[in-house]
Parts: structure tokens; C-alpha cells; sequence
């Protein structure tokens, strides 16, 4: 079985094909990055546009390189979301017409759960059960993962997600658009003991974060500075901020695998493909002498891989989607069916 996944849930059109018996196929993937540079933030209006134009394109690059004909392929998978409504749609359209031309089934995909599910496509892949750790610019979570769908919400952020503090933390160091590649090489040379940035609600019992109040310690940092930023100084803010994310993320996973009593930590997310962060999450579960596994890092970002996978599995448990087009902005990840 062959399916096609489309992936156009913010500010990335990404296709791929994945075969359930070969693995992945090809994969594709066009970033907005250039774009939306210059407001320095994405602007979703504009993320629409660009996917309506990226979609079919990429489409055929991706069955080009799979050496794949549209008559090979089951379903068409697309991301049903979460993420912005107009890009969520551009994506959805697209998929319901395409498998409606080719007389095959679509199926609706979680965003989530494309990022929860993209470690198997490495090799080893991880065992179930296991905790996993989402953390990208709009969700920080810890799950525990039972098998593929059934999923219980240990923790998650009560405000801003750790890629939205790594985006707001960059802004304020004068980094560009987007901000994590950035400030992960300005804290590679600083110095994390310089500033010693709050862990937000480590001592709060349960697995939730907040990752708000860190991102203001920063900008008081840089208030206090008074507008005085040599190169040393951002450097050791960048340092301190990304020691305190990571220590938070560390603490909270530590939390969680006893709390399940599970030593397996899956960790995926844009977040994830951070080095500092990898690094200590890498440590703990060494301490621990437990398992770790990650996405690779072109997959860590939204990508048509992870879609094509989670589709995949959806479409084996007959889990499939109407020729009506819906679109979900928000979507609780506890709420899927058990596969």
C-alpha cells in the first residue's frame, strides 16, 4: 500500500509518499521562510497564497522522485490540524480534490501526531509504551503514548509554547526571523552560568509549563542593559535562556517517565532538533539508563513525511475521511481514535 501525504499547516507545503512496505519513498518540501522574513513572523495570509501555488508542483516532484504513478497510490493524507485556518484549508482542498480525481480515499491527519509518530520512521524505532515530549512554536506537551491513538495528556504549556519563548527571546536579542537556528549559535558561544534565568513552575507538582515568565526575565535582562548589547552579552543571554528550556523540559520529562513508571522517551518538534536541548535530554535518560529517540532533524519541522506515515496507519485502521472538506484550527490530540 502507497499513500501521499500533504503537510500545510502554518508556514511549510511538504509532500511525501510512504509504502508500507518499503518505508519512505520521497519527501519534499517548500519553506516560507524568505517570505515571511521581512515581518518577521509569518503572516497568514500570505502562508495561504504561497501553499495554493506550492501544492500541485510539489505534488509531482514527490511522485517523480517516489518513481511512483498516481494509479499506485490508496489515499491521500493530508494535515487536518491544528494550525491557521486559511493554510489548514489550502492543504484540505487540495487533498479532498485529488483523491476525488483519482477515486481513492483521503484521510484526515492530526498535526500532532505526525510529530509524535515521525520517530518511526527512523530506524530502530522506539517500542510502545513510552512518554513523549512535543515541543514546537505552538505546543509543549508530554503524552503518554500506549500504542499509535491512544494517548493521555500528561502536561502542557498554560501559555506560551517553548518554540514561541525561543521566537520572542530571539526578537529580543535582534536575531531574524525565524529566531531558533539563531540563537541556538549565539549560545553555543556564551556562557549559561553568566544569567541565572528562572525554571518556571519546577516546583509546581504535575507535568504542565509555562514558559511566559522566562521570556519576560529575558527581556528584563536586556531592559536592564538599557539597550546595551555587545556580542558577549547576547551571546550569554542566548546561553542562559536556552540552560533554563532546557533544564524546564528535563525536569518535567523526568516527572513524567516516573510517573508512568516508563524509562522510553520519544522527542519530537521543532524544538527538538536544538543541540543544547538534545544534549541534555540525551543525559538525563542516560542517568536514567533508559531510551531516548528523536526524529531527524529535517523531520523535527513540519514536513509531508510525518503525515504520509500517520496516514498511514489511520488508513490501515479504515479511519478515513468524507469528500467534505473540514478543517480543524484547534483539535484536542486525547480526542483521536485508538488505532
Amino acid at each position: 500500500m502507497r499513500i501521499i501525504g500533504i503537510e500545510s499547516s502554518c508556514d511549510e507545503t511538504g509532500v511525501a509518499v510512504y509504502d508500507d512496505s518499503l518505508g519512505l519513498m520521497s519527501h519534499v518540501l517548500h519553506t516560507q521562510i524568505a517570505m515571511h522574513a521581512e515581518y518577521g513572523g509569518v503572516v497568514p495570509e500570505l502562508a495561504s497564497r504561497d501553499h495554493i501555488r506550492r501544492v500541485v508542483p510539489l505534488i509531482r516532484l514527490a511522485l517523480e522522485q517516489a518513481h511512483t504513478s498516481q494509479s499506485e497510490l490508496c489515499a491521500v493524507a493530508y494535515t487536518a490540524g491544528p494550525g491557521l485556518i486559511g493554510a489548514l484549508l489550502t492543504g484540505a482542498m487540495g487533498a479532498v480534490a485529488y483523491a476525488h480525481a483519482l477515486g481513492i480515499p483521503c484521510v484526515p491527519v492530526h498535526h500532532m501526531e505526525g510529530h509524535l509518530l515521525a520517530p518511526m520512521l527512523e530506524d530502530p524505532r522506539p517500542q510502545f509504551p513510552f512518554v513523549a515530549l512535543l515541543i514546537s512554536g505552538g505546543h509543549t506537551m508530554l503524552i503518554k503514548v500506549e500504542k499509535p491513538g491512544s494517548y493521555e495528556l500528561l502536561g502542557q504549556s498554560v501559555d506560551d509554547a517553548a518554540g514561541e519563548a525561543f521566537d520572542k527571546t530571539a526578537k529580543l536579542l535582534g536575531l531574524p526571523y525565524p529566531g531558533g537556528p539563531g540563537l541556538e549559535k549565539l549560545a553555543a558561544k556564551g556562557d549559561p552560568k553568566v544569567y541565572d534565568f528562572p525554571r518556571p513552575m519546577i516546583k509546581n507538582p504535575g507535568c504542565d509549563f509555562s514558559f511566559a515568565g522566562l521570556k519576560t526575565a529575558v527581556l528584563n535582562a536586556v531592559t536592564e542593559r538599557k539597550g546595551d548589547l555587545d556580542e558577549k552579552v547576547r551571546c550569554d543571554l542566548a546561553a542562559g535562556f536556552t540552560r533554563a528550556v532546557a533544564d524546564t523540559l528535563c525536569r518535567k520529562s523526568e516527572r513524567a517517565l516516573k510517573q508512568t513508571e516508563l524509562n522510553t522517551l520519544v522527542v519530537a518538534g521543532g524544538v527538538s532538533a536544538n543541540t543544547d536541548i538534545r544534549n541534555a535530554l540525551c543525559a538525563l535518560m542516560k542517568k536514567r539508563h533508559g531510551q531516548i529517540f528523536f526524529a531527524r532533524r529535517e523531520f523535527c519541522t513540519d514536513n509531508g513525511a510525518m503525515i504520509a506515515y500517520a496516514g498511514m496507519q489511520r488508513f490501515k485502521a479504515g479511519q478515513l475521511g468524507t469528500s467534505a472538506v473540514k478543517v480543524f484550527p484547534r483539535w484536542d490530540l486525547t480526542s483521536l481514535k485508538p488505532l
